[in-house]
């Protein structure tokens, strides 16, 4: 998928400057895609740990971010200068999991899933439910509530929305804009158009018509659907265990729950691969001390989104909870 001749430009490792008398700044990645690695930002208000970071990030469009933990704090809120803001949603402990922004005039609204409460949740950016979807019953595909377990959703710009049940039966729903049931598509398998833990789903609009770009994490692929649920393409190799997928501009980022984020283009070829963990022990793992946690390496990336000004942002799936941001070097 990748040619040759640019092998060896796709991996990007640490570049530690060495003229500077203050700890050196850790960069990461190439070109226009080139990061510093900030340290320490989005610290507690109390000092003290996130909580397990088993979920979602996303960014409003004042640049602050929102990401889930499984304490009482289910969605913490970090301005881009790493302060805290505030959080909510103790009715949502343990299971919050899957987080989509969207602008409808002029508000902005969160589209939540919880894997425990096996639901679809719309609220305001501060917490208020305004409306919640349970298990798509009309499907026939489940004997009851306890076998839907969805980790994402997707939103279409008329309303209508897709559901990804991930951690259950494997299966994408589509909903109307009165988040009716439509039809499911996807089901357990590893050939071309059926999918083993669809994790992570994005409302692509990259290419001349849009789809839906599902990260299809225990197949190791990321694989395209039309708005109707017609498998596309099938897009392997560069990844691991893709968790999640967010588009800006012509560019993808995955969250690849391996051990690094990687950086697709247009077509979904390799652009950078970023802070690849060395360590196969510590990939892919929930337990690791922060004593083992080294800047310019991620630990198991669950989420990652850009900003508006190109900064990026990646939730490490973590028991104590790690949120790190990389800024943006502009040329």
């Amino acid at each position: 998928m990748l040619p040759l001749v640019h092998l060896a430009f796709a991996v990007s490792m640490p570049i530690l400057p060495q003229d500077s008398a203050e700890t050196p700044a850790v960069i990461l990645g190439s070109g226009d895609h080139t990061y510093e690695w900030i340290t320490g930002w989005g610290a507690m208000p109390d000092g003290g740990n996130i909580g397990n970071t088993h979920g979602c990030l996303v960014v409003d469009s004042n640049d602050n971010v929102y990401f889930n933990s499984d304490t009482e704090r289910a969605v913490i809120v970090i301005g881009p200068d790493g302060k805290f803001l505030k959080s909510w949603g103790a009715e949502f402990k343990g299971g919050l999991h899957g987080m989509t922004i969207v602008k409808e005039g002029d508000e902005e609204f969160l589209y939540l899933t919880h894997t425990g409460r096996h639901e679809v949740v719309k609220t305001t950016l501060d917490g208020k439910v305004l409306w919640s979807v349970g298990y798509p019953e009309t499907s026939g595909i489940y004997m009851s509530a306890g076998e839907y377990h969805p980790t994402s959703v997707a939103v279409r710009p008329d309303g209508g929305f897709y559901v990804a049940d991930g951690y259950g039966k494997s299966w994408i729903h589509q909903y109307d804009a009165k988040h009716e049931y439509v039809r499911s598509f996807g089901g357990p398998g590893t050939e071309p158009g059926k999918l083993r833990t669809p994790h992570g789903i994005w409302y692509d609009t990259r290419g001349a018509e849009p789809v839906l770009l599902v990260a299809d994490r225990e197949n190791g692929r990321l694989q395209t659907f039309d708005l109707e649920g017609n498998h596309i393409a099938v897009f392997a190799g560069n990844l691991r265990r893709p968790c999640h997928v967010q588009v800006q501009g012509e560019y993808a980022i995955v969250a690849d729950l391996a051990g690094r984020v990687t950086i697709l283009d247009a077509n979904n070829e390799l652009v950078a691969h970023l802070g690849d963990n060395p360590d196969p022990a510590k990939r892919a793992q929930n337990g690791v001390p922060p004593d083992q946690w080294k800047d310019g390496e991620f630990l198991s990336p669950h989420c990652a989104q850009w900003d508006s000004q190109g900064n990026l942002y990646v939730l490490d799936w973590n028991r104590l909870g790690r949120v790190t941001k990389l800024k943006r070097m502009k040329k």
